[in-house]
């Protein structure tokens, strides 16, 4: 059996929960968000559990504007579908946005725009794998589990970045967590 410990931090768009299971971050969720989980009696709070310090250091820069990309351990728990989605989404430059359209099409399912909606709703670690970078493809702002304002919110903080400091260019691997 897997422990869960977890730590509350709070954030310029609320109050944040972060989950490990010792080794690895396994759910960073908005306080209230759709898919929010249910903290149970076998469940440790803890500061000191791995990644946590680490998660925090690279939030607290991702919130002052100094951190466009995170290197964390994560260990997201989910279907295959779903990860390889999410491993997607961690491929979205700082910044910009992509159609859940355009994403299936990447994905090799041009015709799974709705199952990569739902794989996005269910991100279990929201801003570090940056599910709110995916919008409609009419461009607005739609299907964000923690709440469109904190989309818009987040979306509107990594503009705000980029005209400051534009990011250099990074080179990207896939890799499955």
């Amino acid at each position: 059996m897997t422990l869960t410990y977890y730590r509350w931090l709070e954030s310029p768009v609320g109050l944040l929960l972060l989950t490990s299971n010792g080794q690895s971050l396994t759910g960073l969720y908005l306080q209230g968000q759709r898919y929010f989980p249910r903290i149970t009696a076998d469940w440790h709070e803890a500061e000191r559990v791995a990644p946590f310090a680490q998660a925090e250091d690279q939030l607290a820069d991702y919130f002052a504007h100094q951190c466009q990309q995170f290197d964390l351990p994560l260990a997201p728990q989910g279907t295959a579908f779903q990860k390889q989605v999410w491993q997607y989404l961690r491929q979205i430059p700082y910044g910009q946005t992509i159609s859940y359209g355009t994403l299936a099409q990447q994905l090799g399912q041009p015709t799974a725009s709705r199952a990569v909606g739902a794989a996005n709703g269910r991100n279990p670690i929201s801003i570090i794998v940056p599910c709110h970078r995916v919008i409609a493809s009419n461009g607005k702002l739609t299907g964000y589990a923690g709440g469109l304002d904190r989309k818009q919110w987040l979306l509107q903080h990594e503009q705000v970045a980029i005209a400051a400091h534009p990011p250099e260019p990074v080179q990207i691997s896939l890799r499955l967590f």
